[in-house]
């Protein structure tokens, strides 16, 4: 086992789990906002709003300095888009990233929203990049790599001619809400650290419509992609097991929301 991985008790799972489930709510709340002409920092102050009111503190805000409860990144910003004046225009596509605390246990989740009518070109990356999501968690059972993750991510992506990010992965969740080990969105088949029972990770792809290259604006957060095309980034917190990997976030309560909107998924 990578040093420093901790696999946590069954109860201990529980309480991700329910952290996890926070967020998914809260980002279903945003589901329920999300349109042309809201401010990315509307939402950032509802979200606070909720999951103080349901029993949690925001899991980003303040920590490595972060102002925000959400990280809101709109086309061709890649992830960690601070929220504030900017306005959601009709055929923008914004990954929220939500992170919650709660019984001392760290949940962590992003969805990729489209915003009124997103050029098909571009919903085709959301896709992709959730299907590499689902071909990640497949990969993500006991005795397995995180390089199998990785491999299964990449492949898929680049199938379909998009980058893949090398410079943000994904990441081990408990206590902290980053810890070992890291989860590239590349990598070779049977490298990396090992999977092991009771692991619980965050697996994140981040898809690129042009190239993988990427670089940090001068805020020191917002990270974009050198060429100016969009990225989508799709987010589930889960818990390594044999045989299946157990998601313990979820997309359901955004996805009831969106279709009772009649707005599009990915």
């Amino acid at each position: 086992m990578a040093k420093g991985v901790n696999r946590l008790s069954e109860e201990e799972v529980e309480l991700v789990r329910s952290s996890s489930l926070l967020v998914g709510k809260t980002l279903a709340e945003v589901a329920k906002m999300i349109a042309p002409g809201i401010t990315t920092g509307a939402l950032d102050r509802m979200a606070e709003e909720f999951i103080r009111d349901h029993g949690g503190v925001p899991g980003f805000k303040g920590l490595y300095g972060c102002p925000s409860t959400l990280l809101i990144s709109v086309n061709e910003q890649v992830v960690h888009g601070l929220p504030g004046d900017r306005v959601l225009q009709d055929g923008d596509v914004a990954s929220v990233d939500c992170g919650v605390l709660m019984n001392e246990f760290y949940g962590d989740s992003a969805y990729t929203f489209q915003v009124g009518d997103v050029a098909p070109e571009v919903r085709a990356v959301l896709r992709t990049t959730q299907e590499c999501l689902a071909l990640g968690i497949e990969q993500a059972i006991a005795n397995q790599r995180t390089g199998d993750i990785g491999y299964a991510i990449q492949h898929h992506a680049e199938a379909h001619g998009y980058g893949i990010v090398r410079e943000l992965v994904g990441h081990g969740v408990g206590r902290k809400l980053h810890e070992a080990p890291e989860v590239p969105n590349y990598g070779r088949r049977g490298h990396g650290a090992r999977l092991n029972d009771g692991m619980v990770i965050a697996i994140e792809p981040m898809v690129n419509m042009g190239g993988k290259d990427v670089v940090q604006l001068g805020d020191g957060w917002t990270v974009v992609t050198r060429d100016g095309k969009p990225s989508a980034h799709f987010e589930h917190t889960i818990v390594v097991r044999p045989g299946k990997a157990e998601v313990l976030s979820t997309f359901s309560y955004i996805e009831d929301v969106l279709m009772e909107r009649g707005m599009a998924t990915a």
